[in-house]
């Protein structure tokens, strides 16, 4: 089998690009799917894995209720809103985010949703179970092909 190209986030654009997932995106929280999409979209930015984007049809409206928990801004792509993530007798506060009324250069993105991988029991990239950026701010997927090092960790807030 032939291995898959290597991204280094450390070629990818500043200010963020916006691309389409060519894989399909599931995640699974408390026995549950939660969200299943080959129509995701991945925003990559320097020095981060890519956040990946699911449209709203494709996450079960079951599993996700508007958190009052967190707010944040990010300068490329506007205010971000949060949404607790339920599965089975799981649930995660401010697991996932979107952008409700995000910047023109990222219109796309608009009411997509976003999960930290590391707060779900499992996401996956194809058959591939995606591993967590590190630390509580960023969501990055970080998959066999993409190498860093990664901003979000100790000591890495001011790269």
């Amino acid at each position: 089998m032939a291995s898959a190209p290597t991204e280094n986030v450390w070629d990818y654009p500043r200010p963020p690009a916006l691309v389409p997932c060519t894989r399909r995106v599931r995640i699974e929280l408390g026995g549950v799917l939660v969200a299943d999409s080959t129509r995701a979209l991945r925003v990559l930015e320097t020095s981060h894995p890519p956040s990946i984007y699911i449209p709203p049809a494709d996450v079960d409206p079951a599993c996700i209720t508007p958190s009052r928990a967190r707010s944040t801004f990010c300068e490329w792509k506007g205010s971000a809103t949060y949404y607790d993530v339920h599965g089975g007798d799981r649930r995660e506060e401010a697991a996932a985010w979107a952008y409700p009324r995000p910047t023109a250069g990222f219109a796309g993105l608009r009411d997509h949703l976003a999960f930290y991988p590391g707060r779900m029991d499992r996401c996956l990239l194809d058959e591939e179970v995606v591993r967590s950026q590190e630390g509580d701010f960023y969501g990055g997927w970080i998959t066999d092909e993409i190498v860093g090092p990664f901003k979000g960790g100790p000591g890495t807030w001011g790269w």
